[in-house]
C-alpha cells in the first residue's frame, strides 16, 4: 500500500524557514518522480516543485524559486523542502505527491497535507 506521510510544517515568521518531509513506502521511492504541491485558502493547487527519480534535475516554480529547495535521499525513501525567506503568501497546506508505475500504468498518490502558516 502506497502511503506518503508529510511533516514539519507549522507557525514561522515573514522571512522565517522551514523544513518539510515527505516519508515513503510501499513503492520503489528510487524509481518514481516527486512532487511538492500547495493550495492555500480559495485558491487552486499549485505545483511547488519537481524533482527526477535520481534526484539529478529539479524544477522550482517561479514563486519560490531561489527561495525554496526540493531534494531527496532515496536511502531514506524521504524527499524534503527547504523553504527559506518566508513570506505570508506561501501560506498554505503543503502536499507531497508521487508517480507511482506499476503493470497496468502510471498512478497518482496525494499525502495528507501538512499547514504551513506565515505571519507578517
Amino acid at each position: 500500500q502506497v502511503r506518503l506521510v508529510e511533516s514539519g510544517g507549522g507557525l514561522v515568521q515573514f522571512g522565517g524557514s522551514l523544513r518539510l518531509s515527505c516519508a515513503a513506502s510501499g513503492f520503489t521511492f528510487s524509481r518514481s518522480v516527486m512532487r511538492w504541491y500547495r493550495q492555500a485558502p480559495g485558491k487552486e493547487r499549485e505545483l511547488v516543485a519537481t524533482i527526477t527519480s535520481t534526484g539529478g534535475a529539479t524544477i522550482h516554480a517561479d514563486s519560490v524559486k531561489g527561495r525554496f529547495t526540493i531534494s531527496r535521499d532515496n536511502a531514506k525513501s524521504t524527499m524534503y523542502l527547504q523553504m527559506n525567506s518566508l513570506k505570508p503568501e506561501d501560506t498554505a497546506v503543503y502536499y507531497c505527491f508521487a508517480v507511482v508505475w506499476s503493470m497496468t500504468g502510471p498512478s497518482d498518490y496525494w499525502g495528507q497535507g501538512t499547514q504551513v502558516t506565515v505571519s507578517s
